[in-house]
C-alpha cells in the first residue's frame, strides 16, 4: 500500500508540475412570432482574469450542417463571484453548472465522477455546486475527430493536418481527409488557470423561451470534457466569438446576446435568477439604449473590446478624469483596449490612472477610512459611512446615505455615458455596527504586464444594467435597470 501510494503521490506531482509550468510560461493570454432567441438565467462567480487565448491564424469556417437558430430561455444563477448557467448535456441529459463567460470561447465541464482532479483549488469555496458530466451515463456521448474543424480550433493550430499529425494519422489520409482517430487531447490555458482534457460531442438540450416545458435537442454540440484542472473547479460556457463558443453552435453568433445581471445581495439565492436573452429578442427594440461599437482587434479577434474615453467622479461639474489611450487603442501586437468580461468579477484599471482614479476619489470622500479593512481584504478604498436606520434585528438590511459616496460615471466611444448604478461602487463588506457599515471601493488595478488588455470592465460593476452585444451592427448597449424586474418579467423567479 505504501508504494502504490508513493506511486500516485508522484504521478498527482508531475500532473501538477506540468499544469503549473504550462500556466505561467504561456504567453497566450489566453415572442412568440418567429423570434429566434434564446433566455438564460445565470448565476454569479469567478474573480480570476482571463486573457485572451492566442488565436489561430487559419481561417475556420462554421459547418453548413450546424444546428438551426433556435427560441430558447434558461436561467442564469448567481453566485458570490459570477453567474452560473445550467448545461442539459447528454442522453439522456445530466445538469451541469459551469460558468458564463463572455472572455472565452471553449464549453467545457468537469468529467468523470472519482477521476476530475483539480489542483489548488482549496481557495475557491463554491466547490459544493459542482456538479460532473459522465460520458459512460450518456448513449449519445462521442469523442470528436482530428480532422474536425472544432480540434483544429481548439488546439489553435497554424495547420490542419498538425492535430492529426498528433494523433498518428498517415500522410495519405491527411492528404484525403480521411483520418478518423480521435482529436488530441488538448490543454486551454486562462489567466492563472489551466485546464486539460478531450474535444467531446454530445447532445444539448435546451428550453424554449415562449413557453419553458418545450425543449429541443442540439446534436454533436462540441465541448471540453475535462479531467484535470489547475485553480478552475468549475466549467465555463464560452461566449466569444469563436466557432466552439456557446453561442456560435447554436447559430446565434450573427444575432447577439444580452444579460441583466443582479446584484450581489441575490447570490446564492435558488429563487430568483438573472436574465440571459440570446437571438433576435436580444437586440430587437434596443435602438434606445447608448451603444459604443465594439473594436477590431486583429490578433484577438474572438473577444469583446470598447473603447474607454474618460470616467467622472460625481454629477453636474464632476471631475473628468481622462484615460490613458491604449483603453481605447490597440498596438501592433494587439495589446491594449478595455475587454468586457462576465468571467471576471471587478472592474481592473491600469496604474497609475488607476491610482490617480483613488486620489480623485480620496478628495471628494468625507467619511473615516476603514484602514485595518482594507489590510484584511485587499481592497484600497474602505470607508464608514453611517446608516439611516437603527435597525436591532442583524438580519435586516440598514439604509445607507449613499449620497456620502460619488457617483461614477464611465465614458466610452460614440458618447456613451454610463452612470454606474450606486451599488456597482462601493459595497459593505459586513453587516451594519453601531449604525455604521464599512464599505469598500470595488475596483482593481490591473496587473503591470506587457500584453493583453490594458483593462477589464468587470461583472461587478455590470449588475443592474442591461448590457446587448449587438452582433449585428457590431456594438454593445448599456442601460441601467432593475435586473430583478427583469427577471421577475422574464418568468425567471420561483414562485
Amino acid at each position: 500500500m505504501a508504494s502504490l501510494f508513493t506511486f500516485y503521490t508522484i504521478c498527482n506531482l508531475f500532473l501538477f508540475v506540468f499544469l503549473f509550468s504550462i500556466a505561467n510560461h504561456s504567453r497566450a493570454r489566453q415572442h412568440p412570432k418567429t423570434s429566434d432567441s434564446l433566455v438564460l438565467g445565470l448565476t454569479n462567480v469567478r474573480s480570476t482574469i482571463k486573457l485572451p487565448k492566442k488565436s489561430s491564424t487559419l481561417s475556420i469556417k462554421v459547418s453548413s450542417q450546424s444546428p438551426p437558430t433556435l427560441d430558447m430561455m434558461e436561467p442564469l444563477r448567481e453566485v458570490r463571484d459570477g453567474y452560473l448557467i445550467s448545461l442539459n448535456l447528454g442522453s439522456p441529459p445530466q445538469v451541469i453548472q459551469v460558468y458564463m463567460d463572455t472572455g472565452s470561447d471553449l464549453t467545457w465541464v468537469p468529467c468523470g465522477n472519482l477521476s476530475f482532479n483539480c489542483i489548488d483549488c482549496e481557495n475557491y469555496t463554491n466547490t459544493t455546486t459542482m456538479s460532473k458530466f459522465s460520458p459512460l451515463q450518456s448513449s449519445s456521448c462521442v469523442r470528436d475527430s482530428c480532422a474536425s474543424e472544432f480540434c483544429i480550433n481548439v488546439h489553435s493550430s497554424d495547420n490542419p493536418y498538425d492535430p492529426c499529425s498528433i494523433a498518428g494519422c498517415s500522410l495519405s489520409t491527411l492528404v484525403k481527409g480521411t483520418c478518423s482517430r480521435p482529436c488530441p487531447s488538448f490543454v486551454y490555458t486562462y489567466g492563472e488557470g489551466v485546464v486539460a482534457g478531450t474535444l467531446t460531442r454530445d447532445t444539448l438540450t435546451v428550453h424554449g423561451s415562449a413557453d419553458g416545458s418545450v425543449t429541443r435537442e442540439v446534436t454533436n454540440f462540441g465541448f471540453g470534457c475535462v479531467g484535470s484542472s489547475y485553480k478552475e473547479p468549475l466549467g465555463i460556457a464560452g461566449f466569444g466569438k469563436g466557432p466552439l463558443s456557446l453561442p456560435s453552435q447554436l447559430g446565434f453568433l450573427q444575432m447577439g446576446f444580452s444579460h441583466c445581471f443582479l446584484a450581489f445581495k441575490f447570490a446564492n439565492n435558488p429563487n430568483i435568477s438573472s436574465p440571459l436573452v440570446v437571438g433576435d429578442l436580444a437586440i430587437s427594440s434596443k435602438e434606445h439604449l447608448q451603444f459604443t461599437p465594439m473594436l477590431k482587434n486583429p490578433m484577438y479577434p474572438n473577444y469583446y473590446y470598447i473603447g474607454l474615453e474618460g470616467i467622472t467622479i460625481g454629477i453636474g461639474l464632476g471631475s473628468v478624469i481622462q484615460v490613458p489611450t491604449n483603453l481605447r487603442d490597440f498596438d501592433s501586437s494587439g495589446n491594449g483596449g478595455m475587454l468586457i468580461d462576465s468571467g471576471t468579477t471587478y472592474t481592473h484599471l491600469p496604474e497609475p490612472f488607476y491610482s490617480l482614479l483613488l486620489s480623485e476619489l480620496e478628495s471628494v470622500i468625507n467619511q473615516p477610512r476603514a484602514t485595518e479593512v482594507e489590510a484584511r481584504t485587499g481592497f484600497d478604498l474602505c470607508y464608514r459611512i453611517p446608516c439611516t436606520n437603527n435597525v436591532t434585528n442583524a438580519m435586516t438590511t440598514m439604509d445607507v446615505d449613499d449620497h456620502l459616496l460619488p457617483s461614477i460615471t464611465f465614458h466610452f466611444i460614440n458618447n456613451v455615458s454610463l452612470v454606474l448604478p450606486q451599488e456597482n461602487n462601493f459595497y459593505a463588506m459586513g453587516a451594519p455596527r453601531n449604525s455604521t457599515v464599512v464599505k469598500c471601493l470595488l475596483f482593481q488595478s490591473m496587473d503591470n504586464e506587457d500584453y493583453g488588455p490594458a483593462g477589464v470592465f468587470g461583472s461587478f460593476q455590470q449588475q443592474n444594467v442591461e448590457v446587448v452585444y449587438d452582433m449585428k451592427m457590431e456594438r454593445i448597449g448599456f442601460q441601467t435597470m432593475d435586473c430583478a424586474s427583469s427577471s421577475a418579467f422574464q418568468q425567471l423567479i420561483k414562485r
